[in-house]
């Protein structure tokens, strides 16, 4: 009696290919919200490297009106402007966007994740 096995059965691949296909799917929804985070540290950086050349005294409306620029340069939607936190640490001022995004999967599940991200401006 020949009886071997010649390979993977239907449910074989189901068992193999569906932890894959849901891993894919949720890396294509999170992608835009880490590009998103991308974006927003770069435009951190670059209003704090723009105040890093500058000579005169930092205030706190100048750091607003080029955090609002680089936010519509990147066509950052969220976090808003206003809610980066400016405050002041020692000598220098601080932007800190500390932010949730919310990513719905399916039905009733979705995923909470958490930025934060810090950049001296002196």
């Amino acid at each position: 009696m020949r009886n071997r096995q010649r390979g993977v059965t239907f449910i074989g691949w189901l068992v193999l290919l569906a932890p894959m296909a849901i891993m894919v799917y949720v890396g294509i929804r999170v992608a835009p919200i880490y590009l998103n985070y991308y974006r927003v540290t770069q435009a951190l950086k670059e209003v704090a490297s723009d105040f890093k050349g500058s000579s005169g005294p930092i205030d706190r409306a100048r750091l607003k009106e080029q955090l609002e620029k680089r936010f519509d340069i990147e066509s950052i939607e969220n976090p808003k402007p206003g809610d980066i936190q400016l405050h002041r640490e020692g000598d220098g001022w601080a932007a800190e966007s500390a932010y949730d995004e919310t990513v719905p999967l399916m039905g009733n599940v979705s995923l909470l994740i958490s930025f934060d991200y810090t950049v001296q401006l002196d």
